[in-house]
């Protein structure tokens, strides 16, 4: 199964930005080192929005968590880097209760798993 209302799915500028990218950020800082360890960058973040977007179009969802307001879907395969590698990434999206748009939560290193 593929995430639902992909066509919908919306990468917020800021949850790369403040999140995923931020040095900074308490929680989201060991992604930021990942992620631009791989070729990302706070400059081109869109490089990043437009990653994760195909990375959902291109694989299947691995696990459906029904969460108190919404449902969480997970999707983890490789995700094309600037750098040309390809490492597993798993991705967090959430449809809300009453909404058809799925939300990027978050995305992580699936090769430790």
């Amino acid at each position: 199964m593929k995430l639902p209302h992909l066509e919908r799915a919306d990468v917020p500028e800021a949850k790369i930005t403040r999140y995923l990218l931020n040095l900074a950020h308490e929680t989201g800082k060991a992604k930021a080192t990942l992620f631009m360890a791989f070729g990302f960058s706070i400059d081109t973040w869109e490089t990043l929005q437009v990653a994760l977007l195909e990375h959902a179009a291109q694989h299947e969802v691995k696990e459906v968590v029904q969460m108190p307001k919404g449902i969480h879907y997970v999707i983890e395969g490789a995700l094309t880097w600037p750098d040309g590698r390809a490492p597993i990434v798993r991705a967090v999206w959430r449809v809300d209760e009453g909404s058809n748009t799925p939300r990027f939560i978050t995305a992580y290193s699936g090769e430790s798993s």
